[in-house]
């Protein structure tokens, strides 16, 4: 792995990087602080290359591809892809889906994106040199959260929750001013374990097992969020939504390359 290489590349994106050898599972990508400020801090394994296949340094944004080499020191096949750059105050790392194939920024900033963001996409007919801004006519972005608009909707003052917060686990939330949380699955959910059951199998625990059933709490799974006002977070500009939008989050939960990412904003 050619670390001055590497280095040149994260620089070209007005970036730090520090790379080095560690027992870890494969790599470790994560965003630290030094004197100097931020810096993307990769750990790899021994036996595990790391490169930048491609630079974007107007956007600020580059794609590192992740290997296991050979015996003669080549990359294998598969691997993983991580999308590096800067977000509007800050820098962020994402794990790209190993089903979306993504040779570049470009494809994989679209494999990042949600299903229904897509969608959006295609019914609006957006234009291609559109499709990567923040706010568009098919969605507005903030982090990794897509806010697509549904026109038509109306909600009694009753089913509005107030400064909502829109949270993956363990990042800080962004918060909503207005929220509408609607239909989903029926779940229950370990109080311990944080294991989620059916509600088929919480009936059949609360018969034969009715002392274990009550280390349950019903939750909804799934369920539509849709959001109005003002969107707000430390490390993005408040957005402001006129009308109605549902909420999906990127695509990066999706990936197993995910667990390699420390960085959580």
């Amino acid at each position: 792995m050619d670390t001055d290489l590497l280095h040149e590349k994260f620089c070209r994106m007005g970036a730090r990087v520090k790379v080095h050898q560690a027992p870890v599972q494969r790599v470790a990508i994560d965003i630290k602080h030094d004197r100097r400020g931020e810096f993307f801090d990769v750990s790899v394994r021994d036996g595990v290359m790391v490169n930048a296949i491609d630079v974007r340094p107007k956007q600020r944004h580059l794609l590192l591809a992740v290997h296991d080499e050979d015996a003669l020191g080549l990359p294998k096949a598969g691997g993983q892809r991580f999308l590096c750059g800067h977000d509007e105050r800050a820098w962020f790392v994402a794990a790209v889906p190993e089903g979306r194939p993504a040779s570049n920024v470009d494809m994989a900033m679209d494999a990042l994106k949600p299903r229904i963001a897509r969608a959006a996409e295609a019914q609006t007919a957006l234009r291609f040199e559109k499709r990567h801004r923040r706010r568009n006519q098919a969605w507005v972005r903030q982090g990794e959260w897509f806010f697509v608009p549904v026109d038509g909707l109306r909600f009694a003052d009753s089913q509005i929750r107030r400064n909502e917060p829109l949270a993956r686990s363990g990042g800080k939330p962004h918060m909503a001013e207005f929220c509408v949380r609607a239909g989903g699955e029926r779940v229950f959910l370990h109080s311990r374990s944080r294991a989620v059951i059916s509600w088929a199998t919480y009936q059949r625990l609360l018969k034969n097992r009715p002392a274990e059933a009550k280390l349950y709490t019903e939750q909804r799974q799934n369920m539509q969020v849709l959001v109005r006002g003002r969107i707000s977070h430390a490390d993005h500009k408040t957005i402001v939504l006129n009308d109605w939008h549902q909420v999906a989050m990127n695509t990066e939960s999706e990936s197993r390359a995910m667990q390699f990412v420390t960085f959580i904003d």
